[in-house]
């Protein structure tokens, strides 16, 4: 496990590496220009490359390790319902985080039919939080399928931000998160599809969390928002 260089999270948690693209914002992967990175450096852990999704049993014991309460995130490196990765290896996955009831688990995906799918079958450990990635309004639809699962809190990651969506419905969500692509080629975010989304949080008692512009990544930093810098967080 690692520090996590996501400014949302302390530690990340990697049991599944790999990944294939699957919507817009997928364009510019970070997790693909890193793992190229890892591999020409002869990380074994991604000598596969990283269009091959791998399953890691021996991390699976690494979330044990962590001394306090601690927020991780599972598989910045991959998505953990990819259609590579078995049901039993979820299944595993969650039953770690299950018996290590003093973290909270934050577990994203842009593939939310099959999360509502092993979700209905498999019930949530409490100390799960369970989001969706939605770039544009074309992927309302993963919003919908994330408020069907019974969990504790539900969140959204809106980056990379590609469109406004000012029209999102956040009944049952309880975190945003916004962002805009960083890195070579970055596509860009505009201001006020920012300010839609806080005005629409604050409307819904919703936590919102700004954590970037679209540009270079500064991470030393949160991005100032009329004047305001916003990092809400559940506790």
């Amino acid at each position: 496990m690692n520090k996590a260089e996501i400014e949302w999270s302390e530690y990340s948690w990697n049991p599944v590496t790999g990944c294939t693209k699957h919507s817009t914002g997928c364009e510019h992967c970070y997790a693909e220009r890193i793992s190229t990175g890892l591999q020409k450096k002869g990380v074994k852990k991604y000598e596969m490359g990283f269009e091959t999704v791998v399953t890691h049993e021996y991390t699976l014991n690494e979330p044990a390790k962590l001394t306090k309460p601690t927020q991780v995130f599972v598989n910045s490196m991959s998505d953990i319902f990819h259609k590579n990765v078995p049901d039993s290896f979820i299944h595993r996955v969650f039953q770690v985080i299950e018996r290590l009831p003093q973290h909270k688990f934050q577990v994203l995906t842009k593939r939310s039919e099959r999360m509502k799918e092993f979700c209905c079958e498999f019930p949530v450990p409490d100390n799960v939080w369970l989001g969706v990635t939605v770039e544009t309004s074309d992927f309302y639809s993963r919003i919908n399928d994330l408020r069907e699962i019974p969990c504790v809190l539900r969140f959204l990651s809106l980056e990379p931000l590609l469109s406004s969506v000012q029209d999102i419905d956040l009944t049952g969500i309880g975190w945003v998160i916004v962002g805009g692509e960083s890195g070579y080629g970055s596509r860009w975010m505009e201001i006020e599809w920012v300010r839609q989304i806080r005005d629409v949080c604050l409307r819904d008692d919703v936590l919102f969390f700004f954590k970037q512009w679209s540009c270079i990544k500064r991470p030393e930093e949160l991005p100032v928002l009329d004047g305001e810098t916003w990092s809400q967080r559940p506790i």
